[in-house]
């Protein structure tokens, strides 16, 4: 074992310089390419803007998520590639490794399919542009937002803190609630004994006021629209109305929405059903995966 340390270290020392040369190449060829990165995601977004349909938010979110995924590849090529370099340089035989790598490589196609496929999986996402960093999505019935997209896997964070890890592969549903613009559903319950047009009418002059406040307009892209009485149940009349935000917003406004509903409520007299409390939930834009 001494022998071998020492033989390292005289490798080491006698190649320093070129070692250092490789490893320096390799730190001035990865900022190199986070900067082209960098100038082809401003051309991207310019060629996203020419040819119009999304908004800003939307075009920076893609851009920015497929700038990461290809910036992790590229910066994982460089150095892999300047680590066999430097091994060569220090006069050890990479042939072996490269070998052993070209038999693992085969092994992997036939025993680790699954990994193809969620390598597979992941580049649709990013092509089809079903998903981006910082949306906030329901994949496999887990929601939350998205921290990672990876070439193999996905990663969402939860309400709670809690990470889930989907590889790409196995993502058999995905619902996108943040994508373009979102809704905030509200499914308001209130007595049979209530008049529904003077309910309605109620409903408008609150989105009104909300949409004129200065803090919500600019979260908020259209009018309130109240789609009319939902359902007759047991416990009272439904009536559904939507208000139409930009992306990830719609929490905010569903909670604002709801407060001046049961306060301005109160004020006239209406009474809101006792057994089914005012509903609020999101209409995500399905993306399935197979």
């Amino acid at each position: 074992m001494p022998e071998m340390l020492k033989l390292l270290y005289v490798r080491f020392v006698t190649n320093a310089v070129p070692v250092a040369l490789l490893l320096i190449l390799a730190f001035v060829a990865t900022l190199l390419t986070r900067r082209i990165i960098r100038a082809l995601r401003k051309y991207a977004v310019k060629m996203m803007l020419q040819t119009g349909g999304v908004t800003d938010y939307e075009r920076e979110k893609r851009a920015h998520t497929i700038a990461l995924v290809v910036g992790r590849t590229l910066s994982f090529l460089i150095w892999t590639a300047a680590i066999l370099m430097v091994l060569e340089e220090m006069q050890f035989d990479v042939r072996p490794l490269l070998a052993g790598a070209g038999i693992a490589g085969v092994a992997i196609g036939f025993g680790a399919q699954s990994i193809v496929k969620d390598v597979i999986g992941g580049v649709f996402l990013l092509m089809e542009n079903q998903i981006r960093i910082n949306d906030v999505a329901v994949i496999n019935s887990k929601s939350g937002v998205v921290e990672e997209i990876n070439l193999r896997t996905t990663v969402l964070r939860g309400d709670d803190g809690a990470v889930h890890i989907f590889p790409n592969g196995g993502i058999t549903s995905l619902s996108n609630l943040t994508r373009g613009y979102s809704f905030a559903v509200f499914s308001i319950s209130v007595s049979y004994r209530e008049d529904t047009d003077r309910v309605v009418e109620l409903l408008k002059q609150i989105g009104e006021q909300l949409t004129q406040d200065e803090s919500y307009r600019p979260l908020v892209l259209a009018p309130l629209e109240v789609l009319g009485v939902d359902a007759l149940s047991e416990s009272g009349v439904v009536i559904k109305a939507r208000l139409k935000t930009i992306p990830s917003k719609q929490w905010i406004v569903a909670r604002e929405m709801n407060r001046r509903i049961k306060k301005r409520f109160e004020e006239g007299g209406i009474a809101i059903s006792s057994h089914t409390p005012i509903m609020v939930r999101e209409t995500p834009a399905e993306n399935p995966q197979a």
